[in-house]
């Protein structure tokens, strides 16, 4: 009887269930975290894992004349890039659901329309009175 007492209730409430099923809390402590901000991001790796490079680019528009300082390197294996993956699309998916789509091209987002610009139409003439 001690055996049966802990295997699960296959007949145990739905609302017993659902709070089985719902995901975990995971504490975190960021007390000694470091925050850097980066506006440059390199990617490369190995077969095991990949490195991801964040730095601070002094000239974003064009290509920069001296090289660019990296400040944090983050090196994970590629079950957690995975995850790190979903995370970042859901995040980003959420953020254009509520403020319009993020453009990465910058050449489009510092002279917005610029290469899609069209010439605007001539105005109609006004039409001569009849009454004069």
């Amino acid at each position: 009887m001690a055996d049966e007492a802990k295997k699960p209730d296959a007949a145990a409430p739905p609302a017993e269930q659902a709070q089985s099923q719902q995901p975990v809390q995971v504490q975190v402590n960021d007390d000694n975290a470091l925050a850097t901000y980066a506006n440059f991001c390199r990617v490369t790796g190995s077969p095991e894992e990949l490195i991801v490079d964040f730095g601070l680019n002094p000239q974003p528009i064009g290509v920069p004349k001296d090289p660019i300082e990296v400040k944090q390197r983050i090196i994970v294996n590629f079950y957690t890039a995975k995850r790190l993956l979903a995370a970042l699309q859901m995040s980003i998916a959420r953020h254009e659901a509520v403020f319009g789509v993020l453009e990465t091209d910058i050449n489009k987002r510092v002279r917005p329309g610029l290469t899609q610009q069209a010439p605007a139409p001539a105005a109609p003439a006004p039409a001569a009175s009849e009454n004069k």
